[in-house]
């Protein structure tokens, strides 16, 4: 079986994605890395940076929060079950419905090009008012909820 992994993190307000893509399995490894890619992306910039994560047993190790400290980064962890507080969840949303909905890619090349492809759509001014939407920053709160009691 063939795997192709993409961790990504997305600027949320420019959009701006940063990746890291392997073919073995991500681990705390390949979030370091995705960290130190972030650094040198942003990091110049001399603003404060915080990545929001999921709560992945591998984001929470030793490994990782002394990298975060040595970069000057800061982690911050979502509640447990949340994925839709993350806007990088609306981007894998999208990539998938790009490039995989409905379409069989007979080689494994072909498939990791697709979703190299579609990421790269990100850059691209003719998907930004459709990725405006799908990762505009309008979460629902509960407080603005209406429940329906049956």
């Amino acid at each position: 079986r063939n795997r192709y992994n993409v961790l990504g993190a997305i600027d949320a307000i420019s959009h701006d994605l940063v990746t890291v893509c392997n073919t073995t399995y991500i681990n705390a490894l390949s979030v370091c890395e995705l960290l130190e890619n972030i650094a040198q992306k942003h990091l110049k910039d001399r603003i404060p940076i915080t990545i929001v994560l999921d709560n992945a047993r591998y984001q929470h190790c030793n490994y990782v929060i002394d990298k975060e400290k040595s970069l000057g980064i800061e982690l911050l962890f979502l509640p447990s079950y949340s994925p839709n507080l993350n806007i990088i969840e609306r981007l894998w949303k999208w990539t998938k419905k790009d490039c995989l909905n409905c379409k069989y890619y007979g080689k494994v090349t072909e498939f990791t090009e697709a979703i190299n492809g579609s990421l790269m759509k990100t850059k691209n001014k003719e998907n930004k008012n459709e990725l405006n939407k799908q990762l505009a920053l309008n979460s629902q709160v509960y407080n603005n909820a209406i429940y329906n009691r049956v």
